[in-house]
């Protein structure tokens, strides 16, 4: 039973990586080919907001390739529960401002 429950787990684990990773990857090639994209209606960016989508990008991407660092303040920084919703924010930014 609890080989079961460990491969279930793996596989959850697998799935929120490719998640992590698929939503990182779009945002940063928008911020690095085309970052006008990303501007308010007012033609002008929030450095705060860009900086802080940004370090969901840079925590999909950790994530995503499998990298789990060591120091206790870099794993909260890079968690998923933190990065998705900065990233989720990025493509609210995106395609709705």
């Amino acid at each position: 039973m609890s080989d079961v429950v460990s491969t279930d787990k793996r596989i959850a684990h697998k799935v929120l990586m490719a998640v992590t990773f698929l939503l990182a990857a779009p945002l940063a090639v928008i911020l690095l080919v085309h970052p006008s994209l990303m501007l308010d209606e007012h033609g002008h960016y929030s450095h705060n907001a860009m900086m802080l989508i940004m370090l969901g990008i840079s925590g999909g991407f950790i994530y995503g390739v499998g990298f789990i660092p060591r120091f206790w303040f870099w794993k909260w920084l890079f968690h998923p529960l933190l990065s998705i919703p900065l990233m989720l924010w990025g493509y609210y930014t995106w395609l709705f401002i």
